[in-house]
């Protein structure tokens, strides 16, 4: 009998190889956590949030450790996600709110000009990913957060390339998790919402002590767990063809609100805490580090029942899963990244996570599972980067794409364990936020340069290996790699068409 059985397994893994050799195409579902940092995981080290989901993922697929985001903030990490370039060539390098729209921070407002949302968009002449995934046979949808266009643009979910959305398309509007309405593709969505100003503090003469002070921060309507069952619906209508689903969700990103049972579990766990007020953005919260965990454990609950649902339709053995985040984690609206050292083993605070093109600040979770075909609880020390998903997507389901139009490389070999993987000989990063940065990866080293805006052009340099942490700079004792790096950086920038995006010092 045990014969048999060791045959039977060896023919059906037979079968499942020779259906992805003969190009049966994958579904794939890409989840994009929203600041969630590299160390929030319990398959990345995490010792106080669990995610028991995403750990068995990682248990049944393979875990990167070296694997980064394409920008150390939201929209222009999306844009490199959405279209392989990365940011000295990428058309959308921060985030711009288009305030010579009019008022576009009035929530207010928004709710009445649909025209004052969304961000910078993306140019309708670029080619997506999702547009890619379309024209190869896929069914294509997006949930959760869009950032890439406004209402009436030229950019929106279902002219880049998705039959479907159904989300957020500003990520302003994403500052509030109970918002007055979602877009179901371009029909707002409404929900059941008192309209919640960002920076509402408690009332005069609150308790601050008292859970009841918090309740209008937590209205019925949790835009996360509407997200989740249309996914669920999605997946109960889907089709015949093969499909791709980006669950590009808005947590763990502030405001601290999530579910009432998740939050009475680390109550339980942690104990009693100081309560945040307020003075850091956001909204006030009476347990800061119980609702921060519990937004993360809320969204690992939901990838364990999504992934039940593909199970239980026989779609769970021929989907690709990855799972990943825009950027590292953040240290505002009363998150303590350092409570859970959440960029582990790099710095959480300010100035290396978010917003920075520090290890904290880039370097990213990444999960790949596929049964029987990626090696259950491997681990792969492969550089990449959210540029390499484009050409690794195509590659995977079989569909052409020009080398030329995007900065990407395909992963298929690491994810599948082949020989024949083509590394990298770098990687590169600019954010014109935050007085201008560029960074560069190669093997070990990485260059940082801070403060561009103001002229600095002093090249500090890294050893990896020896500090992960980037403490010391070692510039001046290896003038040949310092070399090296500019001569790269050189080569890889180009001027932005936006004049907020654009850094001088290297435009020259």
């Amino acid at each position: 009998m045990r014969k048999i059985g060791l045959l039977l397994l060896m023919i059906i893994l037979f079968c499942i190889n020779c259906k992805k050799e003969n190009g049966i195409q994958p579904n794939i579902l890409f989840i994009f956590a929203d600041d969630l940092g590299y160390g929030e995981l319990g398959s990345y080290g995490q010792e106080k949030i669990e995610t028991p989901n995403l750990d068995e993922l990682a248990e049944n697929g393979m875990r990167f450790t070296q694997y980064y985001s394409g920008s150390p903030v939201c929209a222009p990490s999306r844009c490199i996600l959405m279209t392989g370039q990365h940011s000295g060539h990428a058309y959308i390098r921060g985030n711009d709110e288009m305030r010579s729209r009019g008022d576009v921070w009035n929530h207010r407002a928004m709710a009445h000009n649909p025209g004052l949302e969304g961000q910078y968009p993306l140019a309708d002449s670029i080619i997506t990913i999702a547009e890619k995934l379309k024209d190869g046979g896929y069914s294509t949808a997006l949930f959760g957060k869009w950032g890439l266009g406004y209402p009436g643009s030229e950019s929106l979910p279902r002219t880049q390339g998705f039959d479907y959305f159904y989300g957020y398309n500003c990520q302003r509007q994403a500052h509030n998790l109970t918002p007055l309405h979602l877009w179901r593709n371009e029909e707002k969505d409404i929900l059941k919402n008192d309209t919640l100003i960002p920076r509402t503090l408690l009332a005069d003469g609150a308790d601050p002590y008292d859970p009841n002070s918090y309740d209008k921060y937590n209205m019925p309507g949790y835009a996360p767990t509407f997200i989740f069952n249309d996914i669920l619906n999605y997946v109960d209508n889907i089709g015949a063809d093969p499909f791709s689903i980006f669950w590009e969700s808005p947590i763990p990103h502030v405001p601290l609100q999530a579910p009432k049972n998740w939050i009475d579990h680390y109550v339980q766990k942690f104990g009693d805490e100081e309560p945040y007020l307020g003075d850091k953005g956001y909204f006030p919260c009476r347990y800061p580090n119980a609702t921060y965990a519990a937004m993360i454990s809320y969204f690992d609950e939901n990838i364990g029942k999504l992934i039940q649902k593909l199970k239980e339709k026989g779609l769970y053995e021929n989907t690709l899963i990855m799972f990943s985040s825009d950027n590292g984690p953040t240290y505002a609206g009363g998150v303590d990244a350092t409570y859970f050292d959440s960029a582990r083993p790099f710095k959480s605070e300010r100035g290396y996570a978010k917003g920075f093109v520090k290890e904290g600040g880039i370097r990213v979770p990444l999960i790949a599972s596929w049964p029987g075909m990626i090696q259950a609880g491997s681990i792969s020390d492969h550089i990449a980067s959210s540029q390499d998903i484009y050409p690794t997507f195509c590659d995977l389901a079989g569909i052409d794409f020009n080398n030329n139009d995007i900065d990407g490389v395909s992963f298929k070999s690491a994810l599948l364990q082949k020989k024949d993987q083509v590394a990298h000989d770098h990687l590169y990063w600019e954010f014109p936020e935050g007085q201008g940065q560029v960074a560069v990866r190669k093997g070990k080293w990485k260059a940082f340069i801070p403060r561009v805006k103001e002229g600095n052009d002093q090249l500090e340099l890294y050893n990896l290996e020896l500090d992960p942490l980037e403490t010391t700079n070692i510039a001046n004792d290896n003038v040949e790699m310092v070399d090296q790096m500019w001569e790269i950086i050189r080569s890889e920038h180009s001027t932005s068409f936006h004049p907020r995006w654009q850094l001088a010092l290297l435009d020259q």
